[in-house]
């Protein structure tokens, strides 16, 4: 399971499907579950916000994540968007070796 990555991403409501696509067709993540809207607050240049987004759920792997990093930041609007990895420690072992046989695929071998 040290293996097992789940990553959290909020992306402009408009553009969650394509991404969640992309991301999985390109085989960083073996899966990514999109919640359609979310209201987030923050503070921005000193300003308090709030915006309605979505959020996406990545399963993936450790070896997928800087590369998941690296497509997120070139696809995303945001100057510096939300990507935040946690570990797995516990889970059903048929899905993690789905994960991690998914995510070691390359979008040419589908």
């Amino acid at each position: 399971m040290d293996n097992l990555r789940v990553v959290f991403v909020t992306v402009p409501m408009d553009i969650a499907d394509k991404m969640a696509k992309a991301i999985v067709e390109n085989r960083l993540a073996a899966c990514t579950s999109v919640i359609s809207t979310v209201k987030s607050y923050y503070y921005w240049e000193g300003q308090l916000k709030s915006d309605h987004e979505s959020l996406l759920i990545l399963k993936t792997t450790m070896s997928k994540i800087d590369d998941l990093i690296s497509f997120i930041k070139s696809e995303h609007p945001y100057d510096i968007p939300e990507i935040i990895a946690m570990p797995v420690a516990e889970g059903l072992p048929d899905y993690v070796n789905w994960v991690i046989e998914e995510t070691g695929k390359t979008a040419e071998t589908v």
